[in-house]
């Protein structure tokens, strides 16, 4: 089979004809790149990274030994299908003591995913049809919006800034757009802005929803990482919500689990069996000790603000270093995230094009990594999940990013 008969069979959702002769490099590669250059131009320096979207620790030792044990027993073999319900009531029981959602049935109203993204890829196929939509914000995670125009549909996107909050206008959605809608994705604490949502903006969500015939899809994966007052909040918490849409949690963040690829879907009782069906065509569950493991932790949110409380003190101190050299940063509520507008350029002359512009010079010449992002303005994504073992040591990775950077003068 010759090169020139396999590239006419991809299919046109991921190119086609021009499948893997793309020339553009997107920003995750270009960081890549950059980071490999500034180590080669300069081994001698530590590269910073503050690009990094996962947990700087290992999941909690009960945890880890909790799936030694189930891993050894026999029973934990077979193939999870849709979940154990060891899980399912252990995500019930989480809900209620962190969120204070009540009255989930564990049975029909969760189900498990091997992660938080596969779950938000899965999900439109149980609704998406040509010519459908998706609404997103943006910038934000864009898996549901990509899949669902895999699907024939398309999506619609709600830009999100500082000045709205970072929560999108749903009133200004065109009616026409509105008319196609079957789906509305939000993210709160947001990837990548870190901004939280308030119950009252949920409440209006609720009234859209109904409004526009929409089924919600709240991704609460950063639901728990929270701070400075505020408390963790669940879009099922919110009176309707649980009749209008779905929530998808993750172990991921909040228990420092990243690759153990576990999360759940709960809420409205059809959307979650729709869900279900979906996913029962496409994979066989995941291993049934994960998933005890996973129970075990759930039953302990303590390891969960534990782990928030470093990120809000890694958070003041970053935001600290930032401000005292002269960006207009601000601490989020949530998540690890700390989004920062990226300067237009030095005072000796040099211009940033954009964000991305900004993130490769901030590699090249002060071997920091963080991630642009030019969606909806230019703005960089800091991540407080770099590696310090200890306080001691974040103080010391704070000092060397003023030593590094002190000699610019950046123009915003």
């Amino acid at each position: 089979m010759s090169d020139s008969y396999l590239q006419n069979l991809f299919a046109d959702r991921i190119g086609g004809k021009n499948f893997g002769k793309d020339t553009v490099i997107y920003k995750f590669e270009r960081i890549k790149r950059a980071k490999a250059a500034a180590l080669e131009a300069h081994p001698e320096r530590a590269m910073i990274d503050m690009g990094v979207g996962e947990p700087d620790e290992p999941a909690h030792r009960e945890i880890i030994q909790a799936l030694y044990e189930a891993a050894q027993n026999p029973a934990n073999r077979f193939y999870a299908d849709n979940g154990i319900e060891q899980y399912k009531e252990a995500a019930a029981d989480y809900l209620q003591r962190v969120y204070g959602v009540t009255g989930l049935n564990p049975h029909t109203q969760i189900n498990h995913s091997i992660g938080s993204k596969p779950a938000l890829a899965m999900l439109p196929m149980a609704f998406i049809n040509p010519g459908d939509v998706v609404l997103q914000t943006v910038p934000g995670y864009p898996v549901m919006a990509t899949i669902a125009t895999w699907l024939g549909g398309g999506s619609y996107n709600m830009p999100i800034g500082p000045e709205n909050d970072f929560l999108p206008n749903l009133e200004s959605v065109p009616l026409d757009v509105r008319k196609k809608a079957k789906m509305l994705y939000l993210n709160y604490p947001n990837n990548p802005t870190g901004a939280v949502a308030s119950r009252e903006f949920f409440e209006r969500v609720v009234s859209f929803a109904r409004e526009n015939e929409l089924v919600v899809v709240h991704d609460n994966a950063y639901g728990a990482l929270t701070f400075d007052g505020q408390q963790p909040l669940s879009f099922l918490s919110v009176p309707g919500a649980i009749d209008v849409g779905v929530e998808v949690h993750s172990m991921s963040k909040a228990f420092n689990m990243t690759g153990w690829r576990l999360g759940f879907v709960a809420g409205n009782e059809q959307i979650v069996k729709a869900f279900a069906t979906v996913k029962d065509n496409q994979d066989s569950g995941q291993f049934r000790a994960i998933q005890v493991a996973s129970a075990q932790a759930l039953k302990h949110p303590e390891w969960t603000e534990a782990t928030a409380a470093k990120y809000s003190r890694r958070h003041d101190k970053l935001v600290k270093v930032l401000q005292s050299l002269g960006f207009p940063a601000k601490k989020p509520k949530g998540s690890f995230f700390l989004y920062v507008q990226a300067p237009k350029g030095l005072e000796d002359g040099r211009t940033f094009e954009n964000a991305a512009a900004f993130s490769e010079f901030l590699i090249k010449e002060y071997s920091i990594s963080t991630v642009p992002w030019d969606d909806h303005g230019h703005f960089v994504r800091f991540s407080v999940t770099y590696e310090a073992a200890d306080e001691a040591t974040e103080d010391a990775v704070m000092e060397e990013l003023v030593r590094r950077m002190s000699s610019a003068r950046f123009i915003f």
